[in-house]
């Protein structure tokens, strides 16, 4: 009789231990990029850590008894496939409030916000520039507009985003008696409570007509926390600025999802 007791990997070859090593390395680099760099990278830390915890818990699989393990990898898989399809959901509610949508007649937006983004030690990034050029577009035909920059200073920005998009609004042609600056928010949902408290408090004069301005990866989420936030009748039109730096228009596509969903839980 055969009282040779259960090897974890025998049978097995060594994948479940190759699988734990690697998703112990992601999650070590993961932790690794959220504490040592800029705070403008540490979002996308996530990415590896979630790939390093699949692949560490799928390789620990290797541990349990056949039947268990192949019952634990398959629980594992369908979870992966409902967090991808959901990640594709999410992603198409993105890509489909990318856009331009300026209501007309009453409706016509009458203050203009420009959402901030990171500042760097030039002045603002490529993307916050994108956002700046495409409102210093719509204002050459529209220069009565009261324009709100929000967006407070981040632990890695020389100045306020708020500050830099005046500045950079002033020095391409803006007259910096219109534009007002909320510089205290330090995300989406911050920007839009503290841009609607300007209202409230009268700093910022408008019947609710509103046109939001910023990346087209970003909208989708405005619109959303826009409605959650304001208070009887408005109407939000919203300007879409390209994405001009492909690094960061890819890497945005990849984090908005996410922070959708965040923001679709907590913000509130």
């Amino acid at each position: 009789m055969n009282t040779r007791p259960y090897r974890p990997y025998q049978g097995s070859g060594h994948w479940g231990r190759t699988l734990v090593l690697l998703g112990a390395l992601l999650l070590v680099l993961s932790l690794l990029a959220f504490f040592l760099l800029p705070f403008s990278v540490q979002k996308f830390a996530a990415f590896p850590g979630a790939a390093g915890l699949f692949l560490l818990l799928y390789g620990l699989t290797a541990r349990c008894a056949p039947s268990t393990g192949r019952l634990l990898r398959r629980i594992l898989l369908a979870l992966l496939a409902f967090c991808l399809l959901l990640f594709a959901v999410l992603e198409g509610i993105v890509l489909a409030g990318s856009r331009t949508d300026i209501a007309q007649g009453e409706g016509a937006p009458e203050v203009m916000v420009i959402f901030g983004c990171q500042v760097k030690e030039d002045g603002p990034s490529e993307l916050l520039r994108d956002r700046l050029d495409t409102a210093l577009a719509y204002l050459e035909d529209h220069p009565d507009m009261t324009v709100v920059v929000s967006g407070g200073q981040g632990p890695d920005e020389p100045v306020s985003e708020a500050q830099a998009m005046y500045d950079y609004l002033t020095a391409h042609g803006a007259e910096g008696e219109r534009i007002v600056l909320e510089d205290q928010s330090s995300n989406t949902w911050e920007n839009i409570r503290y841009t609607l408290a300007l209202f409230q408090s009268g700093a910022v004069e408008g019947g609710g007509k509103v046109l939001a301005v910023s990346n087209g990866f970003h909208l989708a989420r405005i619109r959303m926390l826009w409605a959650r936030e304001w208070e009887g009748p408005y109407t939000l039109s919203t300007l879409a600025a390209p994405s001009s730096h492909l690094p960061s228009r890819l890497s945005m596509y990849l984090r908005e999802p996410l922070a959708l969903a965040k923001s679709w839980l907590l913000d509130r």
